[in-house]
């Protein structure tokens, strides 16, 4: 079984996944965010080619980055981009993801799955495979591929692309679990799992832009910022995960909230009427008039909902859990499962385990919510650190080495 475990390759882990929507690096940021608000992915690739004429004989598409709304958010909630957002929006989409560069590669099919390890331990997010489709094939033919709209497209060379992803590569190894027995049962703190070095943590009453730098390093790294309180208590967190399903109005409350504030404007159900008028409010004291009149458009309008009607969610049904009015601040209290870890409180909040809970445990519960990272707390709500699944994939990755 180990033997034939290690023979697998990354088109094994391709097999349904859908074609990449992409766009064209020459783009712009208003295209990103018009793609953006339109499809059901959290993040677009970006390609360097022309989507929309003939390829030239030898002529390559590749993909160069990859741009989300949280992108576009932190982007826009520079202080010069709040003064003309209007002209901020014009500028190419690759002002917006220099932090990414770098973490996309284009690999083959044959590709196996240690090397995917390998290449994702040193620090690519995504790697671009070509896929086989009917659509691929007939377009191959035609030579001449339809966009899915004005800007965006599936086709680059007449082929079609489809990525793979940490969590793409945790799911098959723990559909997989049994080959490495027993390392699964055995607890993230003895496996060395906790990392308390890298920690991205941010004060509950610092002001929200002086996050934007440690959301932008979480992205990056595929994991949170969180919010403690002066103990060290986990309050919560701001995810990139959760801004992604928000619209550019965040900028604005970002440029004027504190962090608290900005974890209960990004709670499920949009922002409590009294933190939309905070925020209007402390755009005039500031003179952004062209922040202002954008946030005055998007809150006002019906069209322009806080969240992305795209967007869902691994546990809508804890959704109306606690009332809003409370959800900003730490219940004290966790409702424990078997394996002694729990969400503390849907969106701002975090999803949390103690020391003690097994790798195992830690997998299932982070691709259940669809994040890279699990925070790991004491029985008192004090932040010990995180675990993220590059620490599962280093783990695994040793010990396939003893497999093989």
């Amino acid at each position: 079984m180990a033997v034939s475990f290690l023979r697998h390759e990354v088109s094994d882990l391709c097999l349904a996944k859908p074609a990449l929507r992409s766009l064209s690096v020459s783009a712009t940021v208003a295209d990103a965010l018009e793609a953006l608000k339109t499809s059901e992915e959290n993040f677009l690739s970006i390609w360097d080619c022309n989507h929309h004429s003939k390829t030239l004989a030898g002529e390559q598409c590749r993909c160069v980055g990859k741009v989300c709304m949280v992108d576009v958010i932190c982007y826009l909630s520079q202080d010069a981009n709040l003064v003309s957002p209007s002209a901020a929006l014009k500028a190419p989409v690759s002002e917006t993801m220099t932090e990414t560069a770098g973490t996309v590669m284009h690999v083959e099919p044959s590709c196996s799955l240690l090397k995917a390890i390998d290449l994702m331990l040193q620090g690519i997010q995504n790697l671009v495979v070509p896929i086989q489709t009917r659509q691929s094939s007939n377009s191959r033919r035609k030579q001449h591929p339809k966009p899915i709209n004005s800007t965006t497209s599936t086709i680059h060379n007449g082929q079609e692309f489809c990525w793979l992803t940490q969590e793409d590569v945790v799911r098959f190894l723990l559909n997989s679990i049994g080959v490495f027995s027993p390392l699964p049962a055995l607890s993230i703190d003895s496996l060395g799992l906790i990392n308390t070095a890298d920690i991205l943590a941010i004060n509950y009453h610092s002001p929200a832009d002086s996050a934007v730098r440690l959301i932008t390093q979480s992205l990056t790294q595929q994991t949170s910022v969180a919010v403690v309180d002066i103990d060290g208590v986990l309050i919560g967190e701001i995810s990139p995960f959760t801004l992604s399903s928000c619209d550019e109005s965040v900028a604005a409350a970002i440029a004027t909230l504190s962090c608290g504030e900005l974890m209960a404007y990004i709670d499920c159900g949009g922002p409590p009427e009294y933190l939309i008028k905070i925020v209007t409010e402390r755009l005039k004291q500031r003179k952004l008039q062209g922040a202002l009149e954008s946030y005055s458009s998007s809150t006002s309008s019906s069209n322009s909902p806080m969240f992305s009607s795209s967007s869902s969610s691994s546990s809508d049904e804890e959704s109306s859990v606690y009332p809003s009015s409370t959800r900003m601040v730490r219940s004290g209290r966790f409702s424990r499962s078997n394996s002694y870890s729990a969400r503390m409180v849907r969106r701002a909040e975090a999803i949390v385990c103690h020391p003690k809970s097994s790798l195992v445990a830690v997998m299932i519960q982070a691709i259940a919510h669809r994040v890279n990272y699990v925070w790991v707390i004491e029985d008192d709500c004090s932040l010990v650190g995180i675990v993220t699944f590059s620490g599962m994939l280093k783990v695994f990755r040793e010990h396939l080495e003893t497999m093989g």
